[in-house]
């Protein structure tokens, strides 16, 4: 059954751009038919996979003002299984557009609807706030998936955030579902990271992943040679640790 899950996080940092990117490349090798739509109007996943077989300059803007359709925005990627949707700048005066329209939380979703036939998985890498774009994310999503970085401040902004998702759930998207916490940036051997572990455990129980994402180089330079880690290097950890997420979600652990 097709999963659209929004990667969502308002606190920046956090590794949610690299968790949309990766995830993404780990669901289209494991040849799960994978969309992946950056709806961040700074445009970062685009930029991380701009070396990645990407043809097309039109981008979900296009789609959201009725410039294009959904069909025809859409980029084959280096790996079959995977497509991508680019976002741009413009995009920050969507919001302001969409203010004046019927229904203005529903307009990523109906564009969904078009094309959600074929696939397996839509990932959609939100803006870090909680806007009009991010509610027509949410609108449009079965599930959320939230990175939040192993620090201190790891719960900042978190329960504005579930408080969002509980309003889209119970007066607009009632299927809509925490898939899951995921640790970012983790350091096995800091106290601090055991810490943080252990509050989400004791907060989140059953919503936390039992897959964590370690602190790796390889990982943080892809983005530079506009790649996914796991085609950057197929053997550093970040990439390892991306695919053992994935295979987490499709083995419907969460």
């Amino acid at each position: 059954m097709l999963k659209i899950i929004s990667i969502i996080n308002q606190k920046g940092g956090v590794g949610k751009t690299t968790t949309a990117i990766n995830l993404a490349a780990s669901l289209g090798i494991l040849e799960k038919k994978t969309l992946l739509i950056d709806f961040d109007p700074q445009a970062n996943a685009s930029t991380g996979l701009n070396n990645f077989g990407i043809e097309s300059d039109l981008t979900i803007y296009d789609a959201m003002i009725g410039n294009e359709k959904m069909k025809d925005i859409i980029s084959r990627t280096n790996i079959e299984y995977l497509d991508f949707i680019k976002s741009d700048t413009n995009l920050v005066g969507c919001e302001v557009e969409l203010v004046s329209i019927s229904n203005r939380e529903k307009q990523l979703l109906q564009l969904i609807n078009r094309i959600k036939k074929k696939y397996d998985y839509i990932l959609i890498d939100c803006p870090p706030s909680l806007g009009l774009l991010t509610l027509n994310a949410l609108t449009a999503s079965t599930d959320v998936l939230i990175p939040i970085q192993s620090e201190f401040f790891a719960l900042e902004g978190l329960k504005s955030l579930q408080e969002t998702i509980k309003i889209v759930k119970e007066n607009i998207n009632n299927k809509l579902n925490i898939l899951g916490l995921l640790i970012t940036m983790h350091t096995k051997r800091l106290r601090l990271s055991k810490k943080v572990e252990g509050l989400l455990k004791t907060n989140f129980k059953n919503k936390l992943f039992d897959t964590k994402i370690n602190r790796n180089v390889r990982l943080a330079e892809a983005p530079d040679d506009g790649m996914p880690a796991i085609m950057y290097d197929v053997n550093c950890s970040g990439a390892k640790d991306y695919m053992d997420l994935a295979l987490e979600i499709v083995n419907g652990k969460k």
